[in-house]
């Protein structure tokens, strides 16, 4: 196995190189991962991060199908998914818009932790599975990657080794950014006005809905 692998390093760290920039770039998953680095503190963000590196697995799995290729094939296909992204996107933009100011908002961790709002730990894994699951930059990403930069030649077993990096990489991305985010002095200052950095995050997520039905 290690063998068939060293055979295409060259191929795998284009893939790499491609998923750093890709993963890198501001998207609806790193909205929801700031989102709830703020709203919801460190646990919570981390079963995002984690729904998120799992959400890669699905777009992995529909591209060895061959699905990708109908996606890729069928328009009308691609647009309903973009919508169903969109929707999911307002539902969570709306959510954040309408929080509301704590009772006694304090900047010290300690009494702002009673501010936040906590999610449970599954709530927190499904919000990231789903908002990478749907989300159309992953799709266009993953179409890419295995039209383009992945030889047809390439066994399937070496395949699926890059789905599970890119899947394990994605996730371990968030969760440093969970970690940095949700750190005592970050979530301290941005907790003294949480509520008004809570509504930014959802006009910025609604704004990527929007930019996903117009470009559709």
């Amino acid at each position: 196995m290690f063998e068939t692998l060293s055979l295409y390093w060259l191929e795998f760290a284009a893939i790499a190189t491609l998923h750093f920039f890709a993963v890198a770039s501001p998207g609806p998953d790193f909205a929801v991962v700031v989102k709830q680095s703020v709203s919801s503190g460190r646990r919570s963000a981390m079963y995002t991060s984690i729904g998120i590196g799992v959400g890669i697995l699905i777009h992995v799995i529909y591209s060895l199908l061959g699905i990708g290729i109908l996606i890729q094939t069928t328009p009308w296909l691609f647009q309903l998914f973009a919508y169903a992204a969109a929707a999911y996107l307002l539902y969570l933009g709306w959510g954040a818009i309408r929080s509301k100011p704590p009772v006694a908002p304090n900047p010290n961790l300690e009494q702002c932790s009673l501010c936040s709002q906590p999610t449970s730990d599954k709530k927190s894994f499904m919000i990231g599975l789903v908002t990478n699951g749907l989300n159309p930059k992953a799709t266009l990403f993953f179409l890419t990657v295995f039209a383009v930069a992945v030889s047809p030649e390439t066994p399937l077993e070496v395949k699926i080794t890059y789905g599970l990096y890119l899947a394990f990489a994605t996730g371990l991305w968030f969760c440093f950014l969970s970690y940095l985010l949700s750190g005592t002095r970050v979530r301290s200052t941005l907790m003294a006005n949480g509520y008004w950095f809570d509504r930014i995050m959802g006009i910025i997520l609604i704004a990527l809905a929007f930019k996903l039905i117009f470009s559709t």
